[in-house]
């Protein structure tokens, strides 16, 4: 029987697809003992606000180059209450606003700094907002080595996977003949052809945080993606 594994960085509040992947696999594992960049969606993802697209960004403390995101850590305590507040201020007309809010401000608690840990709590929140039944696994409870591929390969062996579903930009650096004599199957991901929903602010934007989607459409959400049965039928 095939079982479908994704590999994947943890992300901050991340868009739609990284949900999408995720429902698309039975395990998925968070890649986070590797290198950290800058600039990248680790520590930030974009939100529609009443000034326009605006990042929501969580300072961090990179120490030396190949610190890892696992290692990564805040260095302003106080990012929670202001990203709380953007949030807020920008979907407090949300029809669904009211309904998430105890929980994602939860959230927002001031208890953690590493990185990885506060991407964890809102990938895992919003999965089970949306109902995703996939297992989650950190990348840390593995022993991996050689190339890049190969770690892939064996994190997908260590959970007895037999086809890997990769996001499209991987295409630059996979080695697909090591997948191939591995003997897992090696599928893409796309992330075409998604609908538009009712969204404030302006004109429409695909590539902001999946709470966009959450926010405006509520337990309607998952009609706007592409993995689940109900965007299938709508």
């Amino acid at each position: 029987m095939s079982k479908k594994v994704a590999i994947l960085q943890s992300n901050y509040i991340p868009w739609k697809g990284y949900f999408d992947l995720l429902n698309s696999v039975d395990d998925f594992i968070l890649y986070d003992e590797v290198q950290y960049t800058k600039n990248d969606w680790r520590n930030r993802n974009r939100v529609k606000t009443a000034q326009g697209v605006q990042w929501l960004t969580i300072p961090v403390r990179q120490e030396r180059l190949a610190q890892k995101i696992s290692e990564t850590k805040v260095s302003d305590s106080n990012w929670h209450t202001r990203h709380w507040r953007t949030l807020a201020q920008a979907y407090a007309r949300a029809p669904y606003f009211e309904q998430y809010r105890p929980e994602i401000e939860k959230l927002y608690a001031p208890d953690e700094v590493n990185l990885s840990f506060i991407n964890q709590r809102f990938i895992r929140a919003v999965a089970g907002w949306l109902g995703v039944q996939t297992r989650l696994h950190s990348s840390a409870d593995f022993t991996v080595d050689g190339d890049q591929t190969a770690r892939l390969v064996q994190l997908v062996q260590a959970v007895g996977g037999t086809e890997y579903v990769s996001g499209p930009a991987a295409g630059a650096y996979l080695d697909v003949e090591q997948f191939a004599r591995a003997g897992i199957a090696l599928t893409w991901m796309s992330y075409e052809r998604y609908p538009e929903y009712s969204q404030l602010h302006g004109p429409f934007e695909h590539r902001v945080s999946v709470l966009d989607l959450l926010l405006n459409v509520g337990p309607a959400a998952r009609r706007y993606m592409l993995s689940f049965p109900e965007s299938r039928s709508a």
